[in-house]
C-alpha cells in the first residue's frame, strides 16, 4: 500500500511531533517505508515573501513589484529561516549544512530578481509575466527549505529519506508540472527510502497563475494520481469537526469520522478547504480517498472523504460559516417576469471579477453574498447607475452541513435554534442536493449562531 500524505505548516514547524507522531511512531521498519510526504513551508513563511494570506500585510513580493529594497527584506527573511533552522538542532539537523542550502537558495532568488528588475527597468518586456515569474520564485523558497531539513532530520535520525526537489532552480528544462513530477518519480523505490517532496512545483504553464496560494495541495493531488495512490492523507493541527472548536469549545467540537467530496467543496466555498477544490477534483475523479488527520492526536483514525459516502443515517455533520462576507441587494421592479435580468447583474459582478457564496431571490430582488475582501467600490457605482435600489451590508453566513440531510424537520430544527437565540435568518438558500443549508445573519451574532446550531443539531444527535 502506497500513500502520498501532505503536511500543513503549523505541523511543520512543530517537526518534532511530525517525526514522533506522523514519521515513526509506532512503526516496525518495514512500515516507515512505502508514503511520500509533500511539506507546506513553514508558518508564516510563505506570508515573509509573498504577502500575508489573511490580512494582505506585504511581503517581500510586494516590496519588488513596489521597486522596493527587496534584497534587504530578503536578508531579514534568511535570518529568520536560520532561527526555524535552530529550532530542529534537539532533532539532529545538521545546521551548517542546512544554513549553506538556504542561503545559497536566497541567494539565487536574489540573483533572478535583480536581474528581473533590470529587464523591468527598460521598459520593453511584458510586466505582468515577469512579476508572475518572481512571485514563483519566491514562493518556492519556504517549501525548498522544510522539505531539504526534514530529509536532513530524517537522515540524521537513520531513516532513508530522499529530497525531491520539484523546484527547478538549477535547471532550465521546460516541463510541464506534470511532466516534472512524473520526470521526478520515476526512479525512486518507495520500500527503501521516504521521499519529501516540495509543496511547490515548478512547469511551463506556473503553478501560481492558477491556484496561487492553494499550490502545494495542487502538488500533493497530482502526485497522488502519478503514483496511483491506495490514499491521499493531508496532516493539519485539528481535526475536521462539527464546528470550530475555538468558538464552541472542544468537548463539543465532535470530529468528523466520513464525509463525501461534495460536503468538501462546500467547506472550500466558505474559506474553510479541506483541500483546495481545483486539487480534490482529480483525486475525486481517480476514486482516491482523502484522509485528514490531526497530527498531534495521532492514534484518531481522522475524516475520510470520499465519492460515494452517503450517511446511513439523516444528521448535520458540520456547522461552518465565516463573518467576513458581504451581502449585496439588487431591488428593481423591472425584474419581475424579465428573462435574463440576473444574467446582467452577474456580467458587471464578472466585469470586476466577483465571484458570490450565496444567492437568493424572489420577483424584484436578487441578495448575493460575497467576500469582504473582494467588494469594489467601482462594482457599487455601476449597480447603482443600473438599477432603483442597491443594499450593502456587512453579515455574517452559517452553513449546516451533511452528506445526508434530505430529510423532512432538520431545517426546522435549524430555524427554530436560531429563533429561540434571538437571531433572525436575513437571506437563506439551499439547493436540490440539500447538502448545504446556508443561512445569513448578522454579523455579531455569527458566534452565537453557530453555537446554537452546533448544540442543537450535533452536540446532542
Amino acid at each position: 500500500m502506497l500513500t502520498v500524505e501532505k503536511i500543513g505548516g503549523t505541523s511543520m514547524t512543530k517537526f518534532h511531533d511530525v517525526l514522533n507522531n506522523i514519521i515513526v511512531g509506532k512503526r516496525s521498519d518495514f512500515e516507515l517505508y512505502h508514503r511520500v510526504f509533500i511539506v507546506s513551508a513553514y508558518s508564516n513563511v510563505t506570508d515573509w515573501l509573498l504577502e500575508h494570506k489573511k490580512s494582505g500585510r506585504p511581503g517581500i513580493y510586494q516590496l519588488f513589484i513596489q521597486n522596493k529594497n527587496f534584497n534587504k527584506a530578503l536578508n531579514e527573511v534568511l535570518r529568520k529561516l536560520l532561527e526555524i533552522n535552530k529550532s530542529f538542532r534537539n532533532i539532529n539537523l545538521d545546521l551548517a549544512i542546512a544554513e549553506n542550502f538556504i542561503t545559497n537558495r536566497i541567494v539565487q532568488a536574489k540573483n533572478y530578481l535583480n536581474s528581473f528588475a533590470d529587464v523591468l527597468a527598460t521598459g520593453y518586456v511584458n510586466k505582468h509575466n515577469i512579476l508572475l515569474a518572481a512571485r514563483e520564485i519566491l514562493a518556492s523558497i519556504g517549501e525548498a527549505h522544510s522539505a531539504f531539513n526534514s530529509v536532513n532530520i530524517l537522515e540524521n535520525n537513520g531513516i532513508a529519506s530522499t529530497f525531491v526537489d520539484l523546484c527547478g532552480f538549477n535547471d532550465s528544462e521546460f516541463l510541464t508540472i506534470d511532466e516534472r513530477i512524473h520526470k521526478s518519480f520515476s526512479k525512486i523505490d518507495y520500500s527503501k527510502t521516504i521521499p519529501v517532496v516540495t509543496g511547490y512545483t515548478k512547469g511551463t504553464e506556473g503553478i501560481m497563475r492558477e491556484f496561487d496560494r492553494g499550490y502545494s495541495e495542487v502538488t500533493f493531488s497530482k502526485i497522488a494520481v502519478e503514483l496511483k495512490a491506495d490514499e491521499a492523507i493531508i496532516h493539519k493541527e485539528f481535526h475536521l469537526s462539527s464546528a470550530d472548536p475555538n468558538i464552541v469549545g472542544i468537548e463539543k467540537s465532535i470530529p468528523v469520522g466520513y464525509t463525501n467530496y461534495n460536503v468538501a467543496d462546500q467547506l472550500a466555498d466558505i474559506g474553510m478547504e479541506a483541500i483546495h477544490p481545483k486539487a480534490s477534483k482529480p483525486l475525486e475523479m481517480r476514486d482516491i480517498n482523502i484522509r485528514i488527520k490531526n497530527t498531534f492526536d495521532p492514534e484518531h483514525p481522522g475524516t475520510v472523504i470520499s465519492k460515494n459516502y452517503v450517511g446511513e443515517k439523516s444528521k448535520v455533520e458540520i456547522i461552518s460559516g465565516t463573518d467576513k462576507v458581504i451581502a449585496i441587494e439588487v431591488h428593481d421592479p423591472s425584474m419581475v417576469g424579465e428573462v435574463g435580468f440576473d444574467m446582467h447583474i452577474m456580467e458587471i459582478f464578472d466585469k470586476y471579477g466577483v465571484s458570490y457564496i450565496l444567492k437568493s431571490t424572489n420577483a424584484n430582488s436578487i441578495t448575493q453574498v460575497i467576500w469582504q475582501k473582494d467588494l469594489k467600490k467601482e462594482l457599487l457605482k455601476e449597480l447603482k447607475e443600473k438599477y432603483q435600489e442597491i443594499t450593502v451590508k456587512e453579515v455574517a453566513l452559517i452553513c449546516v452541513l451533511g452528506t445526508n440531510i434530505a430529510q423532512p424537520g432538520i431545517l426546522a430544527k435549524a430555524t427554530t435554534a436560531l429563533a429561540k437565540n434571538n437571531i433572525n435568518i436575513e437571506s437563506f438558500s439551499q439547493s436540490l442536493k440539500q447538502v448545504n443549508m446556508q443561512f445569513v445573519i448578522q454579523r455579531d451574532q455569527y458566534k452565537q449562531g453557530i453555537i446554537a446550531l452546533n448544540d442543537t443539531l450535533c452536540a446532542n444527535s
